[in-house]
């Protein structure tokens, strides 16, 4: 046994057996690329578990919640995501390690909340006990989710982000960003250079991740904007069920596609919190695969990372 395999979490090597196993299978029956498509979208659906069960509470408690119930949906909201965190713990699908970056989420994103709302950018129409200056206390799990998914995504697909800017360049633009959050309600908005910042400081940084025993990479500004569009399409989710609404929206009007723009740069923040803990993920050299044409040389997920040049 390999010093590895003694410090690699039990819920890792389970996935990776399921991985290992329903791969073989798609790959006897599919041509490469289709099964590697069905295999990235069912690890990123994986990565994404806490939010989708999070928005799948917001769309069923919409349908059945009551006005006259003893409890009010938000506080039912937040026992639920309190729940899910419970249960992702105990099961091992979350470690420690990820409840320190999705506490980290969950402050920073109330926040944001408490300041936003008060600045009538959005509002909270419905009842609840557990709220904060008009924010209910679950909409930290929002952001706690988006925690969670950048967490389990580096886990699962073991990414690497090469070449890497330093610390110190990445940090300060995550400061930047999520201060002009706030700040652009009394100063100039300077989002605009901040878009630019983002481009010029990550164009080199290429996100490596590997199915299987391939490994592939994408540009970290490409990520952060397809990223950013479902992050869009659960902000409708929240919308269209009333659980909060911007300022002049009616819960059937689609969100402005402006507020991509804003979850491109929150992405940034995100991601560099989550680095902060993470720090195991990030190289600052060029990153090249194990063996020829970017195949591990052992399948599946099971091999060691790629190592830096």
């Amino acid at each position: 046994m390999t010093q590895q395999t003694l410090h690699t979490p039990a819920s890792v090597t389970r996935t990776r057996r399921l991985e290992r196993a329903l791969g073989d299978w798609m790959r006897a029956r599919l041509p490469h690329y289709l099964s590697e498509f069905v295999m990235f979208t069912l690890k990123q659906g994986w990565a994404a578990i806490f939010g989708i069960l999070l928005l799948g509470g917001l769309l069923i408690s919409s349908r059945i919640w009551q006005a006259d119930w003893a409890l009010a949906r938000y506080d039912a909201l937040l026992i639920y995501a309190l729940g899910l965190q419970v249960v992702f713990l105990a099961t091992g699908m979350e470690s420690w390690r990820e409840v320190r970056v999705i506490l980290l989420f969950h402050l920073t994103g109330t926040i944001m909340e408490i300041f936003k709302v008060d600045a009538g950018s959005w509002a909270y129409p419905g009842d609840g006990l557990a709220k904060l200056w008009g924010v209910p206390l679950f909409s930290g799990f929002m952001y706690a989710s988006v925690g969670s998914y950048m967490a389990r995504v580096i886990r699962l697909f073991d990414m690497r982000f090469a070449p890497y800017p330093p610390l110190w360049m990445a940090t300060g633009l995550a400061v930047a960003i999520y201060v002009n959050f706030f700040s652009h309600h009394f100063m100039p908005d300077i989002r605009l250079a901040l878009f630019v910042a983002t481009v010029v400081i990550f164009i080199r940084t290429r996100i490596w991740f590997y199915i299987g025993g391939h490994a592939y990479w994408m540009p970290l500004p490409l990520a952060a904007f397809l990223s950013s569009f479902f992050l869009w399409v659960a902000e409708n989710v929240g919308t269209r069920t009333r659980t909060w609404l911007y300022a002049g929206q009616d819960s059937d009007h689609w969100v402005s596609l402006a507020k991509m723009g804003s979850w491109y740069l929150l992405l940034y923040v995100s991601f560099v919190t989550v680095t902060l803990v993470v720090r195991d993920a990030l190289s600052h050299a060029p990153y090249r695969p194990v063996g020829s044409h970017g195949i591990r040389r052992t399948p599946a997920s099971a091999a060691r990372p790629p190592e830096a040049l």
